[in-house]
């Protein structure tokens, strides 16, 4: 059945802010920061991590294809949503439930061990499956675990893969190919991306500090974010997602925000809501010197300077594929509870550079309290690959 509207119902979300959604929303309300210092993913001085710090589930299956520590914390936030998922297969039976996986890792961090065994001794783990790798794994996971026919595959585009697999699923909806779908992102720690990002000058071993003149860069994180959505009017509404690929570098963004410009504007667009309307955007924010310039750029062009910003990286590190829906997720905590509304602050040392456009961050000292009804969704790729969802509060 084609599907007018588009409502996120449910979500599962663990990451370094918390292991569940109410844990994530009280860290975040209390300006909590649980990164790790840690050197057991790169040479040399430890460096703060966004760590899930709980014990995962084991993964239920028996084939080797699926043990990876990805699909663990795939399967934590999944869990979450369990019985959303199973009242979903019971209302429209298995072959109309997709699920669309943003990922960038998937079970890397297990071939990295593989490999290393294999340098060292020209053998590899007999527990070791190449397959867990694959882009696609997650998604079939799931698939496997719940007995799911539907459409199931992976986005992997950097860091706007978890909100391009939401994305993904309002047009799945939209099209009739499916009456639910299970979407969202999951990353997790290896050292091809702590020690890819650090080579890339581009990680800071404080704290990331975004938007400050004294930003330093990224810190990488881990985490993932599920959610059940659906046509059934519940939870938080997909009002709008907007795409664009600037494809100005394979690694920096566009510095004037044209790619961050449109598709701001598109998300706007699809869910026909003007600017002003908007009431909190959850920055990309990466505290990068070309992200923040361009996003601050892109954002004042857009909106000016009145309305409410935030980066919620401080809380959960930058976590890549996983990134943009966990950030949708943290958006949605904020619209889910009529009864008791917050905004993320943005915490930094508060520090203004000059040479960025003026934006209004939530002060952290003195969190606004302003009623949220619309919020938006920022996520900006490698190679320009851009991305935000417009989500609003159910009526």
């Amino acid at each position: 059945m084609i599907q007018e509207n588009c409502y996120l119902n449910a979500l599962g979300i663990i990451c370094a802010a918390g292991n569940n959604g109410q844990q994530v929303k009280s860290n975040i309300q209390a300006g909590k920061i649980n990164l790790l210092k840690s050197s057991d993913y790169h040479a040399g001085p430890a460096l703060p991590l966004g760590l899930v710090d709980c014990e995962l589930p084991p993964i239920p299956l028996a084939d080797k294809k699926w043990q990876s520590r990805n699909n663990q914390c795939a399967l934590a936030a999944l869990e979450q949503i369990r019985p959303a998922v199973e009242e979903a297969i019971n209302q429209f039976g298995s072959h109309r439930i997709a699920i669309i996986i943003g990922t960038s890792t998937s079970g890397i961090a297990e071939s990295e061990k593989a490999i290393e065994q294999w340098v060292s001794t020209d053998t590899v783990p007999d527990s070791y499956h190449y397959g867990l790798q694959e882009m696609g794994a997650p998604a079939q996971f799931i698939a496997e675990v719940f007995g799911t026919t539907g459409p199931t595959y992976g986005i992997s585009t950097a860091c706007s893969s978890g909100a391009k697999a939401i994305a993904t699923a309002q047009r799945l909806l939209s099209a009739g190919l499916c009456d639910a779908v299970i979407a969202g992102g999951v990353d997790t720690m290896c050292k091809l991306t702590v020690q890819g990002f650090s080579s890339l000058q581009a990680v800071s071993n404080e704290v990331c500090n975004p938007f400050s003149l004294n930003r330093k860069g990224i810190n990488i994180g881990e985490g993932a974010a599920l959610f059940l959505i659906s046509g059934n009017k519940s939870g938080v509404e997909l009002l709008g997602a907007g795409e664009s690929s600037d494809a100005h570098h394979i690694s920096a963004p566009e510095p004037n925000g044209a790619g961050a410009i449109k598709c701001m504007q598109a998300a706007l667009d699809d869910a026909q809501i003007a600017a002003n309307q908007i009431d909190y955007i959850n920055l990309h924010g990466t505290a990068t010197e070309l992200n923040d310039q361009m996003e601050s750029t892109a954002v004042q062009h857009i909106f000016g300077t009145n309305t409410l910003c935030s980066s919620t990286k401080p809380f959960t590190g930058h976590t890549l594929g996983a990134a943009g829906a966990i950030e949708a997720g943290i958006c949605w905590l904020m619209l889910a509870d009529k009864q008791q509304r917050f905004v993320p602050p943005h915490l930094w040392d508060e520090e203004v550079d000059p040479q960025l456009a003026s934006i209004k961050l939530v002060s952290k000292s003195s969190i606004e309290t302003n009623s949220i009804n619309y919020a938006l969704s920022n996520s900006f790729a490698f190679g320009g690959n851009n991305i935000s969802l417009l989500l609003g509060r159910m009526s």
